[in-house]
């Protein structure tokens, strides 16, 4: 059942048990307030704006002229034509190859891997040719119109071959941009922001809340900038660390946390790379705790990066060990999917210990 929440004078829509919210947003995007959209319609919205604004721009991958599996590109073959919306081979490598010889033309190239899952057979194109396309030519060419956008994550019946959660291998990279929304509004600002950024981009769209995650979103072109995390809940006692539909799980064990008398500080991370490690320094030396939490496995996964880095910047302020509340290291199972996810109350257990460390 859909539940309103007044914050901060706007509605959000919560449905389902994936909640969500802005609690703060940027200037530019809090202009009048446009039509209620769940995620998927945010971004086809953004896509559509991408695609009028820009005639050099172009949208391709598997079953994108009819609209996506996720219907993400409904409408936009229809009103843009085949030459610039249409499909491809069920082949990867060759998606991402044909967008990186269309970035280097000069166009913006928004290729859709049908799931992020799916996204290895092209882990040699983005890595050893995206990825360096400028570096290794003295920036005389480059691929920079390049986005890439998957879906990714848990989806309550995928399976470990449409549930996993890849944004790290990418995170190691030099060369890309790495970036995850939270909701509907987020997911138009920052998609608009990729497509229109110098670099090529992988932008992760978490697809448990194509259809679950609703809130006003501005009609409008707005772009939300890259690299900048948000404090989206201020706190004083700990300080949580996340990126796309682990927030919402995130902001659930915050309010219990408030429950017991912990205030807990909740940021966004949005950009993984390059990430916004002012903000989180800022808060880490506030609050003198940390916490990550993401779906993707815990060894290696892109927490490590973040502890290891505020270890180095915040040693001598911190209260406590960091924290890490991720996935396990384990392929992403099917029936057992309730024991792999990083749950609320696997948070709020471990705010609790942190806290009382």
């Amino acid at each position: 059942m859909a539940t309103a929440l007044q914050r901060f004078g706007r509605s959000v829509v919560l449905i389902s048990k994936r909640h969500f919210s802005n609690l703060s947003c940027e200037e530019n995007i809090t202009k009048p307030i446009g039509k209620s959209l769940n995620l998927y319609s945010a971004i086809n919205q953004a896509l559509h704006i991408a695609l009028e604004t820009d005639p050099r721009a172009y949208v391709f991958g598997e079953d994108v002229s009819f609209g996506g599996v996720f219907r993400c590109t409904t409408g936009l073959a229809d009103r843009f034509g085949k030459n610039r919306v249409f499909n491809t081979p069920l082949c990867e490598q060759g998606i991402v190859g044909f967008g990186i010889g269309l970035a280097a033309m000069g166009n913006r190239a928004i290729a859709e891997i049908q799931f992020a899952d799916y996204i290895y057979p092209a882990f040699d194109q983005i890595v050893n040719e995206a990825a360096k396309f400028r570096y290794r030519s003295g920036n005389q060419f480059n691929c920079g119109g390049l986005t890439i956008r998957a879906p990714y994550g848990a989806v309550g019946h995928g399976g470990h071959y449409h549930s996993q959660s890849p944004e790290a291998f990418f995170c190691h990279v030099p060369g890309i941009k790495v970036v995850v929304p939270r909701s509907p509004r987020q997911a138009k600002g920052l998609l608009l922001s990729s497509i229109r950024d110098q670099n090529p981009v992988v932008f992760f769209e978490p697809k448990w809340l194509y259809r679950l995650a609703v809130e006003d979103v501005a009609e409008h072109d707005y772009v939300v900038p890259l690299s900048e995390a948000e404090v989206i809940r201020e706190g004083s006692d700990i300080t949580l660390v996340g990126w796309g539909a682990q927030l919402s799980i995130m902001e659930q064990a915050c309010l219990d946390a408030e429950e017991s008398g912990i205030s807990c500080e909740l940021i966004d991370l949005k950009t993984l790379i390059p990430w916004d490690k002012d903000t989180v320094e800022a808060s880490v030396k506030k609050t003198g705790r940390l916490l990550i939490s993401h779906e993707a496995p815990v060894t290696g996964g892109f927490g490590a990066e973040i502890s290891a880095s505020i270890v180095e910047r915040c040693f001598l302020r911190l209260e406590a060990p960091i924290t890490r509340i991720c996935g396990l290291d384990t392929p992403f199972p099917l029936v057992f999917e309730p024991f792999y996810m990083p749950s609320k109350n696997k948070i709020l257990d471990a705010i609790k210990s942190t806290v009382n460390y």
